[in-house]
């Protein structure tokens, strides 16, 4: 094999492989790009349709869940309390 016919050979390959990635990064954009809408549809009913009212559900119930934080909150506070007592 001539030196010649060895380069044209490897540019073929290397064209060949550059032609294959190309078009799976092409197609692998393609399938991102589609499954960021079916995410974005998803997220869109989400926030228009779920999300008011669930915080409307979460307005009834913050007051007993903020004196349970408080609570937790508190109890956290005096073990590092103690832990920085005890260094």
């Amino acid at each position: 094999m001539s030196e010649k016919s060895m380069w044209d050979d490897m540019v073929a390959k290397l064209k060949q492989e550059r032609d294959e990635l190309a078009l799976k990064i092409h197609l692998g954009r393609k399938d991102a790009a589609d499954e960021w809408q079916k995410l974005e549809s998803k997220w869109n009913e989400l926030m228009a349709t779920k999300l008011p009212p669930m915080k409307e559900a979460a307005k009834e119930t913050a007051q007993g869940l903020d004196s349970a934080m408080g609570k937790a909150a508190e109890e956290l506070k005096k073990g590092y309390e103690k832990i920085r007592k005890l260094l």
